[in-house]
């Protein structure tokens, strides 16, 4: 079931890409590699967002299928336990992704006080953060005007057009995605969504 969904939001990918890559080259003449259309943007940011909803929908979903003790589960050491992993998806809600498309993260305190959230390992608290950090992410991605996303930006030390950061941030969240079903299937847990 997971190579069924993984192949699905695959070609979901795929399509998305290819629409707004032939969008970007159609509309814009020879600097279609520099810049994409404001109605490429749109369209990449309104499939952006619903891969967002997806993602929440799959971190949630699973954040509420462990058990609370299995979330210090770790399959070795010097890797994340299940909570940090939840915990990292959270926190990309609140920065990585809105910062990544040139939205504002959120304000969640002191440097010490944003670690203390990393750390966290209540199932309700986790679940909560999941929920605000994503929201806060298609919030600030909403709120995007196209037009700030025909560019190109540094993201994460490189210069990025907003497909590139779309497939490069998407991309991410899946890799995590992927390992929190690894994490769940060595536990014998059922992901919610392939039962």
């Amino acid at each position: 079931m997971f190579h069924a969904i993984t192949r699905t939001w695959r070609r979901r990918v795929a399509v998305t890409v290819a629409v707004v890559a032939a969008t970007a080259v159609f509309s814009a003449p020879a600097r279609a590699q520099e810049v994409i259309s404001k109605e490429a943007a749109a369209a990449l940011k309104t499939a952006f967002i619903a891969d967002i909803e997806v993602l929440r929908g799959k971190f949630v979903g699973l954040a509420e299928a462990f058990p609370q003790d299995k979330y210090s589960y770790k399959p070795m050491d010097g890797v994340r336990s299940t909570a940090e992993v939840l915990m990292l998806a959270a926190m990309e809600g609140y920065s990585f992704i809105p910062n990544s498309f040139g939205a504002k993260p959120a304000q969640l305190g002191t440097r010490e006080e944003m670690a203390a959230l990393r750390s966290l390992s209540d199932k309700a608290k986790v679940i909560e953060h999941l929920n605000k950090g994503f929201a806060h992410a298609k919030a600030e991605l909403e709120a995007l005007d196209p037009a700030t996303l025909t560019g190109r930006r540094q993201v994460m030390g490189q210069s990025r057009n907003a497909i590139e950061t779309a497939l490069m941030v998407g991309g991410d969240l899946h890799e995590h995605l992927g390992q929190l079903i690894a994490y769940a299937r060595a536990n014998r847990i059922v992901p919610p969504w392939s039962k």
